[in-house]
């Protein structure tokens, strides 16, 4: 049995709400290469995450508040 998807289409205006401005720069300059910002995780308390996929979509990396990019690997994303 089949669950009907819940997930709702991306707004990538709502996702950039609360991003800092290094983050939003970062994310634009990013986007000329092709990548793509897929979500944000807003934990309680906590900075944003916002997350970028590359075009084919298997490889992705975090940004930072400073506008760095972390390439660790480290975060846990289902399929």
């Amino acid at each position: 049995m089949t669950t009907p998807e819940r997930r709702k289409p991306i707004d990538s205006a709502a996702l950039r709400d609360g991003l800092t401005a290094e983050q939003r720069q970062a994310v634009e300059t990013l986007e000329h290469f092709g990548w793509a910002l897929r979500f944000v995780r807003r934990p309680l308390f906590r900075d944003p995450i916002p997350v970028l996929f590359d075009r084919s979509g298997e490889r992705y990396v975090v940004l930072q508040p400073d506008g760095s990019l972390d390439e660790s690997q480290t975060l846990k994303i289902r399929p």
